[in-house]
């Protein structure tokens, strides 16, 4: 892998990201909390931008019928369909049990078997004297 500088700090501020292009690819660089990190700006499943898609949070349940959001701003949701991404990981945040993603039916196959859970690549960031530097 090369390393490529892609912005400085000061181009992605914490909350934000920015579409970068690294030998043809394109790479979605978010700041979470003063933390980067990379993934590839392209969902797995249909090839929509995910460096375009909502930041979203994993609701979970605290007790019988409350929910309580946790890891705000980490997911990131594909505007074309809506599978949620974890962007820390790539890997993303589809209830296998369910047949459908937010509206849309999505049935992916995988080596002739239908799959349900998709994990979109992700990449190594560092930060070296305010810059922000990606492995690709």
């Amino acid at each position: 892998m090369a390393r490529h500088v892609v912005a400085t700090v000061d181009e992605i501020p914490p909350g934000a990201r920015k579409r970068v292009e690294v030998e043809g690819r394109g790479i979605a660089v978010f700041n979470i909390g003063g933390a980067y990190f990379a993934i590839a700006d392209r969902c797995p499943h249909e090839g929509a931008s995910l460096c375009d898609g909502r930041l979203t949070a994993l609701v979970e349940a605290s007790e019988p019928g409350r929910y309580v959001l946790s890891r705000r701003g980490e997911l990131v949701r594909c505007p074309w369909h809506g599978w949620e991404f974890d962007i820390r990981t790539g890997r993303s945040w589809c209830d296998p049990k369910r047949l459908k993603v937010r509206s849309y039916e999505t049935s992916v196959e995988v080596g002739g078997a239908e799959a349900t859970e998709l994990q979109a690549e992700t990449f190594p960031v560092s930060v070296e004297a305010r810059f922000v530097v990606v492995e690709a």
